[in-house]
């Protein structure tokens, strides 16, 4: 049986572990809220941007962009999304599982599947994994900006325009709310319309308003398209860091109530194991009287 000193130690170590989840918590929370407001400024511009271009290229019937043409799949790129830190309950196992199964299924579909990781913790599960590990993009999270968005879509773009790539996927965790995070899939590379179906000349049905473009149609597609991937990038970032807030933040609350209710179990314990020492002390002192007499 343990000793009161032992228990108290506990308690003590119990009560230390519970004012830090606390204080996570707390910071999480703070962060939870510039991050929210973040992303919901973020969305609706980047769906408007998705709907432009794909009613664009609906009426550009003889516009062939380099980002919307479709190769047969040989080569394929998944860019894996985690955090730094851990302490978030499941947003890194999540993300990391639905790129394994991802990798899995299509197994047979690619020649070749390479991985690009954003974040210390999925590059430190797939290091050691039997996967083509091509590039951590490390640091990237320490200050999100669209600048770095657009770095790293261009990238991204060229080796895709130069034939590298035949398709370019991002997995990552979207933010619905501060307790529900989902894993999203979506492909990057050839670009993709804003319900997910590709952007192909003359398959979209437009809209019966036409526009007159200054400059013409295939200079407007080579600037808005290379933005576009950027803001989907930018986008995915910044749902990231919500939801990385978010479930951390649902965590902290749960291991700080783990803790109260421990603490309230460990200090049973110890009354209960304070009353049997002074039962026993006090049986020990009522024999050796009866023994004297």
């Amino acid at each position: 049986m343990a000793s009161l000193r032992d228990i108290r130690k506990r308690i003590r170590s119990v009560k230390s572990t519970q004012q830090i989840t606390k204080a996570m918590k707390m910071v999480a929370a703070a962060k939870l809220r510039k991050a929210q407001d973040a992303i919901l400024a973020a969305r609706p511009y980047a769906q408007m941007l998705d709907l432009m271009i794909s009613e664009l290229v609906a009426r550009s019937e003889a516009v062939a962009h380099p980002l919307l043409v479709s190769r047969p799949p040989k080569v394929a790129e998944l860019v894996v999304l985690t955090s730094d830190r851990g302490l978030a309950g499941g947003f890194n196992s999540n993300v990391i599982r639905r790129a394994s199964r991802f990798l899995f299924e299509n197994a047979k579909t690619y020649e070749k599947v390479f991985l690009s990781t954003i974040g210390r913790k999925g590059h430190d599960y797939f290091k050691k994994r039997p996967v083509q590990l091509r590039k951590d993009f490390a640091g990237l999270f320490a200050k999100v900006s669209y600048r770095t968005a657009a770095d790293l879509a261009q990238e991204l773009s060229a080796r895709y325009v130069a034939g590298e790539l035949d398709a370019v996927f991002l997995v990552y965790n979207e933010f619905v709310s501060a307790i529900t995070q989902t894993v999203s899939l979506v492909q990057l590379l050839p670009f993709q319309g804003p319900l997910g179906a590709p952007a192909k000349a003359g398959k979209a049905e437009p809209s019966p308003v036409d526009f007159k473009y200054e400059p013409a149609r295939p200079e407007v597609l080579d600037r808005l398209l290379p933005q576009a991937l950027a803001v989907k990038l930018y986008r995915a970032l910044l749902e990231s860091v919500a939801s990385e807030q978010g479930a951390r933040m649902s965590a902290m609350e749960n291991a700080t109530s783990n803790a109260a209710e421990m603490i309230s179990n460990l200090t049973l314990f110890y009354n209960r194991t304070r009353q049997a020492v002074i039962t026993k002390e006090l049986m020990e002192i009522v024999s050796g009287a009866e023994a004297l007499k």
